[in-house]
Formats: structure tokens, sequence, C-alpha cells
């Protein structure tokens, strides 16, 4: 049975954030809230936490995972930045972006895209979140709380802790969530390319 932790959305208490970032630490497969809508969330080093996630979302091991950064420096530890990419990722960050870039030797090979070596990454403009990887000190992987059968992001947490009950450890509600997904830039190449259209200006990657 998931345990369910409410923190305020606006004044994280310590305590729960303390809470939350422990289980993760224990290997615990987290549902939390994001600026994009809740995602599945579980520590790099967590093995199994990955393969739960995958097998939740019925997805195969093509998918992009991504890595929840606190910061633009902890970002570059995971990936490799250019300087065209420096100067946009620099720009739009904290926000509702998503980026693909070729990883690091920081990144565990299971994270990367098996062919191409990427990983998505991204900072969230999210008062909970950011005070989760101040906690934790490192990214969380992370991949959009998107079931089977559905299209968006789910966004209330006691929804979640009722289907999810037995397959997440921590379903974390911090108030009120949007369903609007980050826009996604593929920039493992010398040119940016959109691969999905969401929350956020992408006016400067239109040709």
């Amino acid at each position: 049975m998931a345990r369910y932790i409410d923190i305020h959305p606006d004044n994280p208490q310590p305590r729960l954030v303390a809470q939350v970032v422990e289980a993760l630490r224990d290997d615990a497969l987290i549902a939390y809230p994001t600026d994009s809508g809740y995602a599945l969330g579980a520590q790099l080093g967590n093995r199994e936490g990955r393969d739960r996630i995958l097998r939740i979302r019925e997805l195969d091991d093509r998918h992009h995972f991504t890595l929840m950064c606190k910061d633009f420096s902890q970002l570059g530890q995971f990936v490799h930045v250019d300087n065209n990419a420096f100067r946009a990722i620099k720009a739009l960050t904290p926000g509702p972006y998503t980026f693909v870039l070729p990883a690091t030797g920081e990144v565990p090979k299971r994270l990367m895209h098996p062919k191409k070596r990427t990983v998505g990454v991204r900072i969230p403009d999210h008062t909970l979140v950011c005070a989760l990887l101040e906690e934790l000190g490192e990214p969380i992987l992370t991949s959009t709380l998107i079931l089977p059968g559905e299209t968006e992001a789910r966004t209330m947490g006691w929804e979640i802790k009722e289907d999810l009950d037995h397959v997440v450890d921590v379903v974390v509600e911090s108030g009120e969530v949007t369903a609007e997904p980050t826009s996604v830039i593929d920039w493992s190449d010398a040119e940016p390319v959109i691969i999905r259209l969401g929350a956020g200006d992408v006016s400067r990657f239109e040709d």
C-alpha cells in the first residue's frame, strides 16, 4: 500500500520533504507533482525503479527517461552542452522544457537511449520539486505519469493513490497541478529539433 504524503505547495515542510527523500534513498518509487503534471520518480541508482516505471507505463527500452535537475550546474554534470545549446537552455530554465542531449559518463547506461546514448534533462519551476532536489543532492530519474490508454499526465494525487496503490511506494500531494506537458527539444545533433510541442515558447527552435 502506497504511503500518502501531503506537503504544502508554497512552503514545503522540511520534515515531510526529508521523508520523501529518505524513501527515494531507500529505493522507493514515488508519484510526485511537477509543473507539468504528475511524474514517477526514483533515485538514479535504483535499478528496479527504472524497470518498474517501464512496466507501469508499458514502455520499452527505447523510452527517453528524464533527469529532473536542481539547476544548470547540476544539469551540466550529466549531459554534454555545446555553446549554442548552453545559451538557449540557460535562458529558458527553470521552465517547462525537456532537452534531449548526449549523456556524460555520470549517467548509468541503463538510463540512456540504447542507440543514441542520450537522456532527457530538465530544470523545473516548481517549489516542491526544487525542495526535493535540494534535499536529495542529485537528479531524480523521472517519467511523466501517463498510464497506458491515457493521453495526459495525471493531476490528482488521491486518484493516483487509488489506482496505483500497490505499484508505487509513495504518493505526494502538493496543491493544484496542471497537466500541460513540457516542450521537448532534441539537441543531440548540431541543430535543435522540436519533438513535442507543449508548454513554453519554442519559437526560437523553429525554422
